[in-house]
């Protein structure tokens, strides 16, 4: 890996400090694999005994494993898989001694039972746990057994782990690692969870339909369910004396259609059970109305049981999500932190009795560390804050916290907070020496905040990027970014997704190039409460939100700096689908796009994730998916377009863009195309992004700029 020049070092600690004070060094545009070279770092965890922390990096498509220890935390790599392969590495998992740090390699498969091999290996790909010894110097990495999800016993050496649907115990014999099926059982087991004295292991039971929470007792190889019903439960958390777990359940819903608003359900509720007998009684229920339907924070599990004997949960009873706690016998809830902001990453310290959270408050299109009392009766105080965003927050024993950070010019980054330090300046990174020398820090564009109402009303939010200041003259082109998801919130700065963090240096090389960029978050997406979440006729439901993009356009149109003529749209996914949206309802407003495997029939898309779907079943609904798409009026699509799309795709059907691009053809439109044999959604090689990002320039250079 390229190590840091000591000037770029201290460049690091400038940008930290006061990031809004860094200026342009250079008017030469760095290209977009330079903007994208910095690593994008994930999946932090902290050992069982609060003494380290590991997270995972991926450099320029190299993925590697990387830990802290205290007191120093001086940070080391202990795995590098050298090469740009597009094998995964996730879920770390430390040992109950902190000696051995298990993960996975490689992704899951498709419905085929393929692995994802984005290089086309003949050998072919799978997904495997491995492990490394930390308390052995330069130990290598072992291959241990094909499966995932690494689960260690709290007690010793056991771990558990999924294959094929069904909870594993591994185990040794003459030094090969075998995989036993814990139990049979109908339906696929996730979500499981050893007790406290390691003596049973928790897990959801998913029927399709409903889903139990059972219990096996290892020693007497004994299975229990813990008050089933026809409902969904799931989340189970054990007490802290292993003798209770507490679970969260869901009323039976007929299935529906997705990509549509659901504000309101038949209330959901916490119970907590006797782990021996599995009766279990009803200790919280949700209100009817705002917050009765299940909205998750980013967590372990949905329900934290503090050592105080109080659950902590997710609610958005107000219209936002907050978090909440109940006492694990029942009684009166409390509201832990309050306002027009959304929680996200929640944790529990390691003493058990205060939460960890980010969230947007007071800083809506950022992310902040913020911590809490699990009782309540303090008002949340800030861990960080600043132009920087943070999330993952993970808390150490002996009071730090560590956590990701990102501002507009720093991208992602592993820091840590000291247990008697708060705000910016206080929080250190934990390995600078990862940067590569030649990231152009510097010469990054900041993004502005931006609010623009649609014709009915209704304000979306973006983030605007504007081509430096005096390195352009005249009129400039422009181009509106449309994320995925759609749940999904662009933020003012490098985000903390792995998919929009590309997407962000891709905005950055556009402004750099003179575009003027308008990151559109549209209604539908996150960070701005439940009912711009849940938009009233988005998506299949009629496609309300696309009114957003279209007054975001005319916004551009009034711009004294930008060239109505020149207006392109890019984005992927849902954001592909906006793309085509754009250049089906108002081709007038644009002059192209670049379509990243959209969605183009939401019949189709709906399909992809409901498997049971039956178009027939309620023609009504199914006319209104397909007027809501693109293809419904894709006679009126007249300007360029690219398409790209990995043949490998689980989110979005190949077919998708194999069907527009037989209607484009047949219309004449000027259609090019970027296939990716055997990449997935995600593209999970660096080289695939970047064969997009420059395909992608290329093509609103030819198409776009160069048309008179």
């Amino acid at each position: 890996m390229r190590r840091m020049l000591p000037a770029v070092i201290t460049l690091l600690v400038l940008v930290m400090g006061a990031p809004s004070d860094v200026t342009a060094q250079s008017t030469a545009a760095p290209s977009v694999r330079a903007i994208d070279a910095a690593p994008f770092p994930s999946a932090m965890v902290a050992s069982p005994k609060g003494d380290m922390v590991a997270w995972v990096h991926n450099t320029e498509g190299v993925r590697s494993l990387w830990v802290a220890a205290a007191p120093a935390y001086a940070a080391r790599r202990v795995a590098d898989f050298g090469q740009d392969d597009g094998q995964e590495l996730s879920q770390p998992a430390f040992s109950a001694d902190g000696n051995t740090l298990w993960f996975v390699r490689g992704s899951g498969t498709n419905r085929a039972g393929e692995n994802p091999n984005p290089t086309s290996d003949p050998k072919g790909a799978e997904q495997a746990i491995w492990r490394v010894r930390l308390d052995i110097p330069s130990a290598p990495t072992e291959r241990i057994i094909l499966g995932s999800t690494p689960t260690p016993s709290p007690t010793g050496d056991a771990l558990l782990f999924a294959r094929r649907g069904d909870v594993n115990l591994l185990a040794f014999k003459d030094g090969k690692a075998e995989g036993t099926a814990l139990f049979e059982m109908r339906g696929g087991a996730s979500d499981f969870r050893w007790s406290p004295d390691g003596g049973k292991v928790a897990f959801v039971s998913d029927r399709g339909t409903h889903a139990f929470v059972g219990v096996y007792d290892v020693k007497s190889a004994r299975l229990s369910w813990m008050s089933p019903s026809t409902d969904t439960d799931g989340s189970p958390v054990w007490s802290p004396d292993g003798s209770r777990l507490a679970f969260l359940r869901q009323p039976y819903a007929k299935r529906r259609m997705i990509f549509l608003a659901i504000r309101t359900a038949q209330p959901w509720s916490i119970h907590v059970a006797d782990a021996t007998t599995g009766v279990a009684r009803e200790v919280f229920r949700a209100t009817p109305g705002t917050g009765s339907a299940f909205w998750p924070m980013q967590a372990d599990t949905q329900i934290l049981w503090s050592a105080d004997d109080r659950l902590v949960f997710p609610w958005e009873r107000d219209g936002f999500l907050h978090l909440y706690s109940v006492p694990a016998g029942g009684g009166a809830y409390t509201q832990l932190d309050r306002g027009a902001h959304e929680v996200e990453y929640v944790a529990l310290d390691h003493s058990r009795t205060q939460v960890l959270f980010n969230s947007n408050q007071g800083d809506r299109d950022r992310r902040h560390v913020w911590r809490v009392k699990a009782g309540g009766g303090d008002a949340a105080t800030p861990v960080t804050g600043g132009a920087s965003i943070e999330w993952l927050p993970t808390p150490l024993a002996d009071g730090s916290v560590a956590f990701l950070r990102s501002d507009a010019r720093l991208p992602a980054h592993a820091a840590i907070m000291p247990a008697t330090g708060s705000g910016l300046a206080a929080a250190r990174y934990l390995a600078p020496q990862t940067m590569p020398a030649s990231y152009p820090s510097t010469q990054l564009v900041v993004p502005t905040p931006v609010d623009i109402k649609a014709a009915d009303g209704v304000e979306s939010h973006a983030q605007l990027f504007l081509p430096p200041a005096g390195q352009f003259s005249g009129k400039r082109p422009a181009i509106i970014f449309l994320h995925g998801g759609s749940r999904r919130q662009m933020l003012l700065g490098w985000n903390y997704g792995s998919y929009y963090h590309h997407a962000y240096a891709m905005n950055q090389a556009l402004a750099l190039r003179g575009w003027v960029v308008l990151s559109l978050n549209y209604r539908s997406g996150i960070g701005y409460g439940r009912d711009f979440r849940e938009a009233l006729n988005y998506g299949a439901g009629g496609a309300t939100e696309y009114g957003d993009l279209a007054a975001a356009a005319r916004w551009l149109r009034t711009r004294a700096d930008v060239d109505t003529a020149k207006v392109a749209l890019w984005g992927g996914s849902y954001g592909g689908y906006l793309t085509a949206m754009g250049l089906t309802r108002n081709p007038e407003l644009f002059a192209g796009g670049v379509d990243i495997h959209g969605v183009h029939d939401w019949n189709v898309g709906i399909a992809t994730f409901r498997t049971d779907y039956n178009p027939l079943e309620d023609p009504a609904a199914t006319a209104l998916a397909f007027q809501s798409s693109p293809l419904s009026q894709v006679q009126r699509w007249k300007d360029p377009v690219l398409l790209v799309h990995g043949d490998d795709d689980r989110n979005v059907r190949f077919i998708e863009t194999l069907t527009l691009i037989e209607k484009l053809r047949a219309q004449q439109v000027p259609v090019e195309q970027l296939v990716l044999p055997d990449e997935i959604h995600g593209f999970l090689r660096h080289e695939s992004w970047m064969r997009v990002f420059e395909s992608a320039l290329s093509f609103l250079e030819r198409r776009v700029l160069r048309t008179p």
